[in-house]
Parts: C-alpha cells; structure tokens; sequence
C-alpha cells in the first residue's frame, strides 16, 4: 500500500523537470496522477508511460492554466476520470530574464500570468469541489527567488513572492474546511531553466549553496510528498 493509495492529483507544467518529478513521485506513492501540459505534448504522454509501466496511473491533459477556463477544464477532467480532486501542485511557470531597464512590458505580462495567475485559476477552480469533498491538499511550488530577489528577475520573483504570499491568505480562509495550502521554495535545481545559465552564474550560485551541488528534481519531489 501506498501513501497516496485512493488519492487523485493535478500536477502542472507536468511534462518536464520539477513537475514531472513529482508527477512520477506521487504516482509512485499510489496517486492517480493528471500530467498537465501546456506545449509538449509528447514530453507529457512520455511521462504519462513512465507511470503506467510501473503500475501506475495517469492521464495527460493540455491546459494554459494562465488562462481561467482552460484552469477550470483541468479540474474537470480530473473529476471527470477519477471522481475527485485531493491534491493540487501548482508548478507551471516560466522566466523571462533580463534587466529591468531592458524588460518589455509583453515579458513582465507573461511571467505575472504564467507563474502567478495561474495559482490564482487553479487554486480557485479546485476549492469548491474540495470544500464538498471536506478536505484537500494545494501545494505551490514557488522559488527562494521570492524570498531573497535576483537581479535580472524582478518579474520572476515579483511572481513567486506573490505565490508565497497567495499561499499563506489562501490557507487561512480554507483551514478550517480541512483543506491546507502549502508552498515549496526550491533552491537552484538542475532543469532545462537553469541549465541555460552562464558557467559563471553556475559558479557563483553553487558558492552559496553548502552542499556545493545544484539540487535535483526529486529533492523538491520528495519535499512536495
């Protein structure tokens, strides 16, 4: 038996790094997972057949959760395939990185809707059938960006600082439905995102990182479990 046994789970932008670690990680515990996707569709039925060779289950399913009701479809298909909503991880999100004297209004725009508007829908789409369902788990992945700030990312830490925020006021108005919001910060994880910087911003983040290592994917898996 697993922890997850009986428990369904949205995880979005599912299809790659973080999200699909943890999409893999619950479906291993027992969870019945739904692989959100926006654009790779192939990169999220591959981890759709990861799941259910092992034993699992999973479906894939394309939704901008930036978007309000393609946010709510989501929620609906997962109700729709399994019968209930448990959990939600609200992981998709991108970066636009750049000065902030050099930032157009279009990238500002994108990384407010992508990383946290996103939140917002699904959050909002998820809490009804959760509250008739008397009980739910929402967990948003955010970033230390929000917490300590990073040149070159004002947009990108703007947003994640308002996850965090988002998260704390969210789980006081549902608390006492038993329904607990949680956010996960990470740290500098090896992913396509940040493999794209410079061997010099690598070398000075791992300066400030005790283990002297990038985290990995299945770190923040394990802390979302």
């Amino acid at each position: 038996m697993g922890t997850f046994d009986n428990k369904t789970v949205i995880v979005t932008g599912a299809s790659r790094g973080i999200g699909r670690a943890i999409a893999i990680d619950l479906a291993r515990r027992g969870a019945s997972v739904v692989v959100n996707y926006n654009a790779s569709e192939a990169a999220a039925q591959e981890v759709v057949r990861a799941i259910t060779d092992a034993g699992g289950k999973a479906i894939a399913f394309k939704a901008d959760v930036s978007k309000a009701d393609e946010a709510g479809a989501l929620v609906k298909a997962c109700i729709d395939t399994y019968g209930k909503l448990d959990i939600l991880v609200n992981n998709a999100g991108t970066t636009r990185d750049t000065l902030l004297m050099s930032m157009s209004e279009a990238d500002w725009d994108l990384v407010m809707h992508a990383d946290l508007k996103s939140v917002f829908n699904c959050c909002k789409a998820a809490i009804r059938p959760m509250i008739r369902a008397r009980g739910g788990r929402i967990v948003n992945i955010a970033s230390v960006v929000g917490l300590s700030g990073q040149g070159g990312q004002t947009n990108y830490a703007a947003a994640k600082a308002g996850v965090i925020a988002f998260t704390k006021s969210l789980a006081k108005e549902v608390g006492s439905r038993n329904i607990t919001v949680n956010c996960v910060a990470p740290g500098f994880i090896e992913t396509d995102m940040t493999r794209a910087l410079s061997e010099a911003q690598t070398t000075a983040l791992m300066a400030q990182i005790p283990l002297g290592r990038l985290g990995q994917a299945a770190d923040v898996a394990h802390a979302v479990a």
